[in-house]
């Protein structure tokens, strides 16, 4: 591998005795890592149904996480497709464990696409709660709400919008945020060696003033009491530890919470800082940064990242996320509701953005309501009152909001919710992240796909249609054994997709993005 020598000198003056053994990693194959998905299976189930068998061996910093050898290929298997596991580089996961998630808590993933981190923050939240996941590039962020709907999230909103907009609708709310803060990538160059030229075109000090206003915004949403976790995959003493000191020096009521060096984590380098933030810091400050962390990669199996866990000052009051509002666009007499998107006017349709953002407003005959609890009812076994979510529709499409969430008026959204479907023509077409987002027992009918036959999930899995006799179809509790309706596809237990069935024959309602190549 062709490292820059610029890259080279700096890394021989940091490391000193250690130089040799970290360039030598630079000749070892990489690692390659799976985290399996909470919202879907146990690690016990796990264990009894990998295809990996003699091969996975636990990832020490996470207790979901398994390496795999890159001739195991998961993201071909048909699990993957079922949103059982996340490929994700191992030392990526590190950042999101740290981060102290539980049920119930208000959760912010600031700078979030592809998604790995977001999926592995909604497993801990178990579904309770609220993930605001956001990514300030619009192309990124197709990848981002693909991801958050492959693993089943039903609690997820999706922005796409810078940091200040974000934190001026949500002072002070969140209790967890983690910044995966852009960064000059010099941790991910094994893994990935296109980013050397990122690297020399993308400089250290460009990216250290962009941290730098994200942390300020992120600050100022974290509630008192709140943990804000830092990270990056770079080695850069610029945009690791002096980041995190000038930070500090500049807000009083933050403090770094230590974080416990084990499973090859080494200690932050208060000694790598520049002299003027060490100066503006003071020592207290300094002293503090041996209590962040670096993973380097001839210490542990992984690539290169730098974590800093940071906490508020103060105590949260108690806050209870409540029951949210029905809101819908319903017909009434002052015409159709209007939650909508900054400049888009009352009442007026706007054109979509390309990425999922759509008006509220919508045709007046049109009841998504009364659509979706019709196909709830026919349809499904589950409802969305049990869990407090509101029904919120931007044009055709329908969400279910976690409750609690303020307003997203002005903001670029991706998803106001989980999307459950569309709504038009009279009908409700429910969506592909319903279908994922569901269990089996929670649809009227399932079929369970035979992985034994490796054609027939195949086959689904490309989008053909499928002859199943009516007798494999599963109906939930309560359900009528109609003989025509949407099936819930799964494997293994756990969704992929629907179908429509009728005399024998399921027509296949995969998406197809969605489909297998």
């Amino acid at each position: 591998m062709k490292l820059p020598a610029r890259f080279v000198d700096k890394m021989r003056d940091l490391l000193g005795a250690e130089f040799d053994a970290f360039m030598a990693s630079y000749e070892s194959p990489r690692a390659f890592g799976l985290r399996i998905n909470p919202l879907k299976l146990t690690i016990a189930e796990w264990l009894e149904m990998s295809f990996l068998q003699g091969e996975d061996k636990e990832i020490p910093w996470t207790k979901n996480g398994y390496y795999y050898t890159e001739e195991a290929r998961p993201g071909k298997h048909p699990y993957y497709h079922a949103g059982m596991y996340y490929i994700q580089e191992p030392s990526a996961m590190l950042p999101a464990e740290l981060l102290d998630v539980r049920p119930g808590q208000r959760v912010l993933d600031l700078c979030a696409a592809p998604g790995g981190k977001t999926t592995q923050l909604a497993g801990k939240l178990a579904g309770e709660g609220v993930l605001v996941t956001n990514d300030n590039a619009a192309e990124r962020t197709k990848a981002l709400a693909k991801n958050v709907e492959l693993a089943g999230v039903r609690n997820a909103i999706v922005l796409n919008d810078e940091p200040a907009k974000i934190a001026a609708a949500f002072p002070e709310w969140f209790d967890r945020i983690l910044v995966d803060a852009p960064c000059s990538g010099e941790g991910m160059f094994r893994k990935d060696d296109s980013m050397i030229g990122d690297w020399e075109r993308h400089s250290v000090q460009k990216c250290s003033a962009m941290q730098k206003d994200i942390l300020k915004q992120a600050a100022a949403m974290l509630a008192p009491g709140g943990l804000l976790l830092y990270s990056t995959c770079t080695f850069s003493p610029e945009e690791n530890e002096s980041q995190i000191a000038a930070f500090l020096a500049e807000h009083d009521d933050f403090f770094i919470e230590p974080i416990p060096l084990a499973n090859g984590l080494s200690g932050g380098r208060p000694d790598w800082i520049d002299a003027e933030t060490a100066s503006m810091a003071g020592d207290e400050i300094v002293n503090s940064l041996a209590g962040t962390a670096r993973l380097w990669p001839h210490l542990v199996r992984g690539e290169g990242h730098y974590v800093a866990l940071l906490r508020r000052k103060g105590e949260r009051a108690q806050v209870s996320l409540g029951i949210a509002t029905t809101v819908h666009a319903a017909r009434r007499k002052d015409g159709p509701l209007n939650i909508g998107l900054k400049g888009q006017s009352k009442g007026k349709a706007a054109k979509g953005r390309g990425n999922g953002i759509h008006s509220a407003a919508r045709p007046s005959d049109i009841d998504p309501r009364e659509l979706w609890s019709a196909f709830k009812t026919e349809q499904l076994r589950w409802s969305e009152e049990a869990e407090g979510s509101a029904l919120v529709s931007y044009g055709e499409r329908v969400y279910l909001q976690p409750p609690g969430v303020p307003s997203l008026d002005g903001l670029k959204v991706v998803r106001a919710g989980w999307y459950i479907g569309e709504a038009k023509r009279q009908r409700f077409a429910p969506s592909q992240a319903l279908a994922m987002g569901l269990r089996a027992e929670e649809a009227a009918r399932s079929l369970d796909l035979n992985l034994k036959d490796d054609e027939e999930s195949s086959r689904y899995l490309r989008g053909e249609t499928l002859f199943v006799p009516f007798e494999r179809i599963a109906r939930g509790a309560g359900a009528e054994a109609k003989p025509k309706g949407y099936v819930l596809v799964c494997l293994n237990g756990r969704p992929v997709g629907w179908g429509k069935y009728e005399g024998g024959m399921l027509k296949n309602e995969l998406s197809p993005g969605w489909r297998r190549t």
